[in-house]
């Protein structure tokens, strides 16, 4: 018997043994056989860890042939092939697809309510289907949306013109092409090199190394005005690198180590990030556009800033630590880290030309992303030149880009679910939902703090609805804020708060804000628990917003 042993030691001082036991057999010429390595031990391979193969050999095994030293080492006998009449179901998991079923038949012959038309409540009953299959996943994300549109164009309540069209929106193809970004910053090393500095200043502990992220993406929001963008193109790459550094990969049972907590964490505060300043999602400046048709006051650059600092700095430093309570990385602390990083980078050497390209094209994609306003450059079309140069000089080929599932997987679950949900819109049907919330809650009789904290639950948590922060802020600020208003709300309060709720609700689901596919689609959080601990923190959000911010705004005389 022969055995193969791996040694692959984590940069942050942790280390792990695997062992693969060959089974050998004489033979007058005996040759050497590679072993079969499975796909777990294929990916902790394929990365930068240091690994060393130690062959242990018994030495009755070893002889010499023709004045060669050889080793007789045979691979061990493949399972027996399963019966076709036993083979494992392939296809979706009955009980789920019957319960997403079952949701949409049940809710598509219920009365359509007056004021309904019955396009809208039959979309409704087809999206509130594809939701409840996205959450139980009978299939694939991508496959349980794509069910979703064939079951809207047949029957006939989209055109396939409309089922597909927000594969034409921008959002969808920027998430898809960060994931690409990703396969370059890891494959050139240029993602190991910069997760070393971080590790070798702040990685004695994982929460250090969760605030240094959350801090440096806080700085770069009001410069880069896309969260997909900053999420997609800058964190996710670096975060992927630094959970792979500590021996944290998606799907192979080492989530928990690091990645988990890392990628929950990075998420849920890019979303407090961009409600923080006007120039930090692209859908702020719409917010105070509105905000201002409705009450005719300006919110500034300044202002949106001064009202959101305080309770956006208690939100960074409150979240991290709370989900690092109850959502914690099995590695906490490495004292070695810092050194053995510095170690890895010496090792690294010079940057590689692949390395100069990749960081190079970095460069002019964040500076199209910050500057893009004043040369007319969106952000998507900055992405797609980034790709185009790496493309170019064959620092990610096609052929990689295509071997990436998640990022098309991705792309076609968020188009599905943008197309349903602006439909829903254009059908009338949150038209009517703001009309009635409007109808329901003036009729209480409340003081306007109690009105005000009904409308802020009702938009808030009606996100649930939406794929897209835009179409929520279009469809039910202007109503939510007039009603508001006219209840006794300050209007220039009632303004800001929507405003920054805006931003704050697209933590509730894995779909909600451009940073959420992105975040989940690393496949490092399982969906049930992003909305759980989604739920749970944005109940902490709404307490510190609404709470420690109550009282600064108070300070600030805006109520």
């Amino acid at each position: 018997m022969a055995a193969l042993a791996l040694t692959s030691s984590c940069p942050l001082g942790y280390s792990r043994v695997k062992s693969l036991a060959l089974s050998s057999r004489s033979s007058p010429n005996p040759v050497l056989s590679p072993p079969v390595l499975s796909k777990s031990t294929k990916s902790n391979l394929s990365f930068f860890k240091p690994l060393s193969l130690t062959p242990i050999i018994s030495t009755n095994r070893i002889h010499k042939s023709q004045g060669k030293l050889t080793v007789k080492a045979a691979a061990s006998s493949p399972a027996a092939a399963t019966p076709p009449s036993q083979q494992p179901w392939q296809g979706a998991a009955m009980k789920p697809l019957m319960a997403s079923i079952a949701t949409g038949v049940i809710l598509w012959f219920l009365p359509v309510p007056s004021g309904v038309s019955r396009n809208a409540w039959q979309l409704l009953s087809i999206f509130l289907a594809t939701i409840v299959g996205i959450i139980t996943q009978p299939l694939p994300l991508g496959a349980v949306a794509l069910l979703g549109l064939g079951a809207s164009v047949l029957t006939k309540t989209l055109t396939f013109s409309a089922a597909f069209s927000a594969f034409g929106d921008p959002i969808p193809w920027l998430i898809a092409l960060a994931f690409f970004f990703a396969r370059g910053f890891i494959k050139t090393g240029l993602g190991n090199r910069i997760a070393y500095q971080f590790v070798s200043l702040f990685g004695s502990s994982s929460l250090g190394l969760g605030y240094s992220l959350v801090f440096s993406e806080a700085l770069l929001a009001p410069a880069i005005p896309s969260v997909s963008a900053r999420a997609g193109g800058i964190f996710l790459p670096l975060v992927k690198s630094l959970c792979v550094a500590c021996g944290s990969n998606a799907g192979d049972g080492t989530e928990n180590r690091l990645g988990s907590w890392l990628m929950l964490t990075c998420f849920q505060t890019s979303v407090i990030s961009s409600s923080m300043f006007l120039t930090a999602m692209a859908a702020n400046p719409l917010s105070a556009n509105l905000a201002f048709n409705t009450i005719k006051q300006q919110i500034g650059w300044t202002d949106w800033a001064k009202a959101a600092i305080v309770p956006g700095l208690v939100s960074l430093l409150v979240v991290p630590l709370i989900l690092y309570v109850i959502y914690p990385p099995t590695v906490k602390t490495s004292p070695d880290a810092p050194r053995l990083a510095k170690e890895k980078l010496e090792k690294m050497g010079p940057m590689t030309k692949n390395e100069i390209i990749m960081a190079g094209t970095l460069f002019l994609t964040v500076g199209l992303w910050i500057f893009g306003g004043m040369l007319n450059v969106d952000a998507v079309t900055a992405a797609i030149l980034g790709l185009s140069v790496l493309l170019v000089t064959g620092v990610v080929t096609w052929k990689e880009c295509l071997a990436e599932s998640v990022a098309w997987d991705t792309l076609t679950w968020f188009a599905a679910l943008i197309a349903m949900a602006g439909y829903l819109n254009k059908y009338g049907l949150i038209a009517w939902f703001s009309q009635t919330v409007v109808k329901v809650v003036g009729g209480l009789g409340l003081s306007w703090q109690m009105s005000f904290g009904i409308l802020v639950l009702l938009y808030f948590y009606s996100h649930y609805f939406f794929a897209s922060g835009a179409a929520h802020i279009g469809a039910m600020f202007t109503a939510f804020l007039s009603v508001a208003s006219a209840l006794g709300t300050p209007s220039y309060l009632g303004a800001l708060v929507l405003s920054f709720l805006s931003n704050l609700m697209g933590g509730i689901t894995h779909y909600g804000i451009g940073s959420a596919p992105v975040f989940y689609g690393a496949g490092y959080v399982p969906l049930a628990q992003w909305w759980g601990y989604g739920f749970l923190i944005s109940i902490v959000n709404l307490i510190i917003w609404l709470g420690v911010g109550g009282i600064w705004w108070k300070a600030l005389g805006l109520w």
